[in-house]
């Protein structure tokens, strides 16, 4: 089955005190990229999310959000610089009997001087949080796949009718080709009989006429085309990532069209070529975005 690198996918569950939202999509990459965005007091579930997306994609740029609601995953305690809050109590005494205020300290000038106190975090474990996030992830990722899936079966139909026009294309190359050595042979035998006045080696014309025709020929050219076109079609009925290979068979494709352009040697083929060319370049366009 064909498999886009083109997708989205959206999970939310909810279990007891949490509420878990994860969004996943995907484009198009030489490579596999995954990239998650999660809470920081979840980094050390990153491994094994990232392990649970690589089960279902083998290609492509993949963007991971996930989001947590409810109660806090971890600990919060509150620490308190007691010497420096003793020094800071001294100090503003000695200010009022130096300078004879009579305001009296209030705890307001404490809670003010933020370096006196300290919040720390503390992350608990919570098997069931991971539990449920792993599930969202699975969840939203099989999503992803089945519309990676969909627009897989698109980008397989349209580059099946595209080598069908290859084919068309490649079939009238084959009838119009033997034209174009008669052809050669015809205006050289003109051309000859013209400058001797008719008194011509029939034999010589003939001898040039088929050196020319072995130079011209395409007839292997096309039949390499009409084997690429018969592995890219058995290529789109695997159940694997196909999408590089898939690019090299493209990459064929174009050769043995630049050289028939090259060996042609005939208006009507380089005019058939440059149909040829635009075709498979849409289909190498089809084929970057598949897996």
């Amino acid at each position: 089955m064909v498999h886009s690198m083109t997708g989205f996918g959206r999970s939310m569950m909810k279990r007891d005190d949490y509420e878990v939202t994860v969004e996943i999509r995907s484009v198009n990459h030489r490579f596999s990229e995954i990239s998650i965005r999660l809470p920081r007091q979840l980094l050390s579930s990153e491994e094994k999310i990232k392990k649970i997306v690589q089960r279902y994609i083998n290609r492509g740029r993949v963007e991971l959000y996930i989001t947590v609601k409810g109660e806090p995953f971890f600990e919060r305690s509150l620490l308190v610089d007691w010497p420096l809050v003793e020094q800071y109590i001294q100090a503003l005494n000695k200010i009022k009997q130096q300078f004879e205020i009579k305001d009296s300290i209030k705890i307001d000038h404490i809670i003010q001087q933020h370096d006196l106190f300290d919040i720390q975090e503390e992350h608990c474990e919570n098997s069931e949080l991971e539990q449920l996030i792993f599930e969202a992830v699975t969840d939203a990722t099989l999503k992803l796949l089945e519309m990676r899936k969909l627009e897989g079966e698109e980008l397989k139909q349209d580059v099946l009718s595209r080598l069908k026009e290859l084919t068309v294309l490649i079939a009238q190359i084959e009838e119009h080709a033997p034209l174009v050595a008669k052809s050669f042979q015809e205006k050289i035998s003109m051309r000859i009989s013209e400058f001797l006045s008719g008194n011509i080696d029939e034999n010589r014309i003939l001898t040039e006429a088929a050196i020319f025709a072995d130079k011209v020929d395409i007839s292997e050219e096309l039949t390499r085309l009409k084997s690429h076109i018969r592995q890219f079609e058995e290529t789109l009925k695997k159940n694997e990532p196909i999408g590089r290979k898939l690019d090299f068979i493209v990459q064929e494709m174009n050769r043995e069209a630049n050289t028939i352009g090259a060996k042609g040697n005939d208006q009507n083929i380089a005019k058939y070529v440059v149909d040829l060319k635009s075709i498979i370049e849409k289909i190498k366009e089809q084929v970057q975005n598949i897996e």
